[in-house]
């Protein structure tokens, strides 16, 4: 779901349509209790952001136009039937080998471009958010603009206090609930393993 906040009570979402974009922030939530099917899981997330170079907006006046960005949060899963595997097989144009899919390391999404399709949904509390409903490669002859943002990745191993200190409080609090966040700071009771951190792989896939 991408749900951008906002402390303006006059805040928009995204327009629907297409967008050429490029990944550039992949900050790992941890593993937190989320409802799913009815039924509250435990369940490792990440979360994506994308900008969308060509699209700009003035968010306060007297300050230039900043270039708008779009977030998708996934589970850390690449089964057969979940979604971020089903996500990056529609972005590499191409299905993931059993060998692939054991570890693939999503950090290596960062600069990438693609194409997003974006459509309109409504929260249970009744907020109208955007949400990137399909993704693909750039069709070709399509280009995307320079990277506006620079990259960024946060994870637990190693913990990064700054990076941490940079997000917003809402998404720090998130965090703030994982096992992975706990774990950190009761040393004592638990230990932070390295697969605990973004899934990693070789080099040699697209991304």
């Amino acid at each position: 779901m991408i749900e951008a906040s906002s402390s303006s009570s006059d805040y928009k979402p995204i327009d629907a349509g297409a967008y050429i974009a490029r990944c550039f922030s992949m900050v790992q939530i941890g593993t937190i209790e989320q409802e799913y099917m009815g039924e509250t899981k435990e369940l490792n997330k990440v979360r994506i952001t994308w900008e969308l170079p060509s699209e700009k907006k003035v968010f306060k006046e007297g300050e230039p136009e900043k270039v708008l960005t779009v977030s998708k949060e996934f589970t850390l899963s690449l089964h057969e039937k979940a979604n971020l595997r089903k996500f990056l097989e529609s972005w590499r144009g191409k299905g993931f080998t059993d060998e692939e899919a054991k570890k693939f390391n999503i950090s290596k999404l960062l600069g990438v471009p693609c194409f997003l399709s974006i459509i309109h949904k409504t929260s249970k509390q009744g907020k109208v958010y955007a949400d990137i409903s399909s993704i693909s490669t750039l069709p070709k002859g399509m280009t995307c603009p320079e990277q506006v943002y620079d990259n960024f990745e946060f994870s637990f191993t190693p913990f990064d206090q700054d990076k941490f200190d940079s997000l917003p409080d809402w998404l720090k609090d998130k965090i703030r609930t994982s096992k992975e966040y706990i774990t950190l700071h009761e040393p004592s009771d638990h230990q932070v393993s390295d697969s605990d951190s973004l899934p990693s792989t070789s080099d040699d896939l697209p991304f």
